[in-house]
């Protein structure tokens, strides 16, 4: 059971990244391969504000980290244990979503 409060936080930190599904994206993106903001913009096909709204939260999270890169600045993931993770997590949620045991899972909004 978790009672460390760092722990807490930072699993709290992560959750709050993976709440909005841009943010979700970005991080898949990343997991890919090191990228540049005009490139992740383009990829999502969203603003380039909006993204960068999206890489300051990841950023405040430690999830991302921005790169030097001459005159750009080119984003990867903190830590490659962080694609590992979002590839457990993505594994294992799909294999809850196909093995609910709730019959009432959709009405009730459970499972």
């Amino acid at each position: 059971m978790l009672t460390i409060a760092p722990d807490i936080e930072v699993l709290a930190r992560f959750g709050r990244a993976l709440a909005d599904p841009i943010r979700c994206r970005l991080l898949l993106a990343l997991r890919e391969a090191p990228a540049y903001p005009s490139d992740l913009a383009d990829a999502l096909e969203i603003s380039r504000t909006r993204l960068s709204n999206h890489l300051a939260c990841l950023r405040d999270c430690g999830l991302v980290v921005a790169v030097p890169d001459g005159r750009r600045t080119r984003y990867e993931l903190a830590d490659e244990r962080l694609g590992h993770a979002l590839d457990d997590l993505r594994t294992a949620v799909v294999a809850v979503e196909a093995d609910r045991t709730c019959a009432d899972a959709d009405e009730k909004g459970c499972c």
